[in-house]
């Protein structure tokens, strides 16, 4: 049978051979080509090395309710360490509430109340930096004040100093820690350009609390009492549980969520991470940076003989001058003094780039170290007011550019644990120092020997801290050339996979044309 003519012609169609085309117009390849192998091979790596770390923080607001965060951080500060040192005024009052005839092993039981008080504030630092790190700023600091307000309220029923330690030494010293060490941590999340002037503003609430507060006590004590004063202060720490409920965690902006979101789709197309790591509850890696271990030594070396002074001071100042009237005069000075330190030093610290902010610190341990000395050199009660009104003005420097120092060194992410240690550390020589001073007064029969040698562990602390921004120079510059020959080389191994792919779709592509 003849095929007619139109079965031919589509007969003669199926099985005429195709004419012939160029593979690379008819067969466009679907992936990237030889020419977009170097820049996909870039973005693979970038997502792949991006991926492997923590999500950025938000970026701090620079304000706003930030604001009123910073007020409520500085009653904090205020209200803590008012409290704390004006002590030595609740200290007068506990020996004349319990007095016993035997008065010298009273004032022994009577001092441990204050020194128990202050280092177990510092001491529980860092398991404080752990209930930050898992409950956040607000709730920590909210428990704490409210376990600070219980021991100071149970403080004024006792009958006797031994219960002391417990409601007074332990369970308000720990409540304020709590309530304490978050207030450091949160301003950094709401400020980063402003942060050491905020760190000025916050610490000078001591400054200012220090200055009126024993004034307060002195008047509530003569009129009312040592326990109803203590019921008075527990006002404080009522305002202080309010204002734990300002340090609400910062919303990521609009452009924050869009970036976040780009990265998370980026990220689950080629990033190789298959789980995150758990996280530790004490997060001893931030040990691995050497310029923070470095800070953490040099730190509570110096403060061996920092507290000195602040001691033991007025003790000193009966003995040497003993018709002056305004004594009082000296803490007055340094309180002042220290208030302007921190505002001035801690606005001159957002003007000193990264790291080398630490060069403030060790002028001001020179300078503490120096004045400490000076002391038993004065004759007259002159020279002794311009000792002290130096050593406060780099005393509050000291103290305003702890927090920002913390966060050049181990970043937003890690910083609640590494005050929280740094802190612990401190709590160490603050405790020890000053009862050393006092054996060499006892044994001398005078202060001057214990001053002279309360200036040298300032000025040795002060020198170790001059080696950090050098080792963190240095560590970075090995971590970025390390991060660049490793973005490198994956660079180059995904541009070889790219390009044999390409090369492998463009020969099987040819077989079949031909």
């Amino acid at each position: 049978m003849v095929p007619s003519q139109e079965e031919s012609a589509a007969l003669g169609t199926s099985e005429a051979p195709p004419p012939y085309h160029e593979p690379m117009e008819t067969a466009p390849l679907p992936g990237p080509g030889p020419s977009e192998g170097l820049e996909a091979a870039a973005e693979k790596v970038e997502v792949e090395m991006t991926g492997q770390a923590r999500p950025e923080p938000p970026e701090p607001p620079e304000g706003g309710w930030g604001w009123l965060v910073m007020l409520a951080a500085m009653w904090c500060n205020g209200s803590v360490f008012g409290i704390q040192n004006a002590c030595g005024v609740l200290f007068v009052s506990m020996l004349k509430t319990f007095g016993s005839d035997d008065q010298k092993e009273m004032v022994f039981k009577t001092a441990w109340v204050g020194s128990l008080s202050m280092g177990m504030i510092f001491f529980c630092c860092p398991i404080v930096s752990v209930f930050t790190d898992i409950f956040g700023c607000r709730k920590t600091a909210v428990i704490g004040a409210a376990v600070g307000f219980i021991g100071l309220m149970s403080s004024s029923f006792v009958s006797s100093i031994e219960p002391l330690y417990l409601t007074y030494g332990i369970i308000f010293a720990c409540g304020c820690s709590f309530a304490y060490q978050p207030s450091l941590v949160i301003l950094g999340h709401y400020f980063k350009k402003r942060l050491g002037l905020v760190n000025g503003i916050v610490t000078a609430g001591s400054s200012i609390f220090t200055i009126l507060l024993p004034l307060l006590l002195r008047v509530l004590i003569d009129s009312v009492g040592l326990f109803h004063t203590l019921r008075v202060l527990c006002i404080f720490m009522f305002i202080l549980f309010l204002a734990g409920f300002t340090y609400r965690p910062v919303v990521p902006s609009s452009k924050d969520k869009e970036t976040a979101t780009k990265g998370g789709k980026r990220s689950s197309l080629f990033s190789r991470r298959k789980f995150n790591p758990q996280k530790k509850v004490f997060n001893f890696a931030i040990f691995k940076v050497t310029a923070y271990t470095v800070w953490t030594v040099g730190i509570p070396l110096a403060l061996f003989g920092y507290f000195v002074p602040y001691v033991h001071l007025m003790k000193h100042v009966n003995e040497r001058f003993e018709q002056e009237h305004n004594k009082e005069l000296l803490l007055m000075c340094i309180g002042i003094t220290s208030g302007v330190g921190r505002l001035l030093f801690g606005r001159i610290a957002d003007y000193v780039p990264g790291v080398k902010k630490i060069y403030l610190q060790v002028v001001s341990f020179f300078f503490i170290g120096l004045m400490s000395m000076m002391i038993p050199l004065c004759s007259i009660f002159g020279g002794l007011i311009a000792v002290c009104l130096i050593m406060g003005l780099f005393d509050g420097c000291f103290i305003s550019i702890m927090a920002p120092i913390a966060f050049e060194l181990v970043g937003a992410q890690d910083v609640s644990q590494a005050i929280g240690f740094l802190l612990g550390f401190m709590s160490i020589p603050m405790t020890v120092g000053p009862p050393i001073a006092g054996l060499l007064r006892d044994k001398l029969g005078s202060y001057d020997l214990a001053f002279y040698l309360a200036g040298i562990p300032p000025l040795v602390g002060g020198t170790v801290l001059c080696f950090i921004p050098w080792i963190h120079s240095k560590k970075q510059r090995g971590i970025s050339k390390a991060s660049r020959e490793e973005k490198m080389e994956k660079m180059l191994e995904n541009q070889n996979s790219v390009l044999s792919s390409s090369s492998g779709l463009l020969k099987k592509e040819s077989d079949s044309v031909i």
